[in-house]
């Protein structure tokens, strides 16, 4: 199923969308009208990854059974971020290339060597998984405009794949990892580079260059998993309509099975936690030379997915 969290005449609902991805079907008005009652699991998107195998069965039920007048255009409705405010994100580094491309656009522009910062990056993620934690509640959806920090003036895009977890568990063996996903989003971490490289300096990772209103973008749906292969998904950036790079899931050094088993080492991890893969390789502006500019309308594409769609405009656009 594509499952989503979509809002109507301001009443926030769980839904999933119809096979051909233009309607979408409110599971709890579809189950209400069969069973002349509501079922918890259908209440929001963390109801229904908390309930398990049982919930998923009752909202494919609630999909199947829903008559044309319960399959709303999308046009319809306002789609949010699928889980709107997640327990957790944890945003690791799985792409190799996304370092190396960045360091050598930096080196290309300054006409240094790589700063040492990125070098350590490097030598740290091939021996380990990294990550940071974002702000889980900065997150919004598809087709939101998103208004840059005025602090800000260089903006940048950061396709990447997000896996949210299905199950709560602790010191989880690779091996059974994969039983503890949910299903996967795509994740736009939008990045205020001029902030980003300031702070950087001090060692601790980023905060305002990260942390604003709307810097986190999920959506437009989650794919549960057992549609979804993401080891060899394409992945593609679109400005205006312009391409501007592609990419695949399987250059992912650590795959989502990894990231769990390593994160959960003495360490509890939450249903609903969201484990995201880092930027593909050539999946941000900085890697390109290309940032945004104010007005400017992103596409990111994950196929199998979707596309995540949004404006990003400067604090003082009119």
């Amino acid at each position: 199923m594509r499952l989503v969290t979509f809002k109507r005449n301001s009443k926030i609902s769980l839904g999933a969308l119809t096979d051909d991805l233009q309607k979408v079907v409110g599971l709890q008005q579809v189950y209400q009208r069969a069973q002349n009652s509501t079922h918890a699991a259908l209440e929001s998107m963390q109801a229904l990854i908390e309930s398990g195998s049982e919930g998923l069965a009752v909202a494919a039920s609630a999909l199947a059974a829903a008559t044309a007048d319960e399959q709303q255009p999308l046009g319809s409705v306002s789609l949010l971020a699928p889980l709107p405010v997640p327990p957790q994100i944890r945003d690791c580094l799985c792409f190799e290339d996304h370092v190396v491309n960045a360091m050598q656009m930096a080196s290309k522009q300054t006409g240094e060597p790589p700063a040492q910062r990125h070098v350590d990056m490097l030598e740290t993620m091939r021996k380990q998984p990294i990550w940071y934690k974002a702000n889980r509640f900065a997150v919004v959806g598809p087709d939101h405009e998103v208004r840059w920090p005025s602090s800000s003036s260089l903006m940048d895009y950061e396709l990447e794949m997000g896996m949210v977890l299905g199950r709560t568990g602790v010191n989880i063996s690779r091996e059974e990892a994969a039983s503890y996903i949910f299903g996967y989003t795509i994740f736009n971490d939008l990045s205020a580079r001029d902030i980003q490289m300031e702070e950087m300096v001090g060692g601790l990772g980023p905060t305002k260059g990260k942390d604003f209103d709307g810097a986190n973008v999920f959506g437009p749906c989650i794919v549960t998993a057992d549609e979804f292969d993401p080891n060899d998904a394409k992945m593609s950036v679109r400005v205006n309509g312009e391409l501007r790079s592609e990419g695949n899931s399987s250059g992912m050094k650590y795959r989502f099975e990894d990231l769990i088993a390593y994160i959960s080492r003495d360490e509890t991890l939450h249903a609903g936690e969201i484990l995201c893969s880092g930027t593909v390789g050539g999946g941000c502006g900085l890697e390109l030379g290309q940032l945004l500019q104010s007005g400017d309308v992103v596409e990111l594409e994950i196929e199998g997915i979707g596309v995540l769609r949004n404006r990003i405009v400067a604090a003082d656009h009119k």
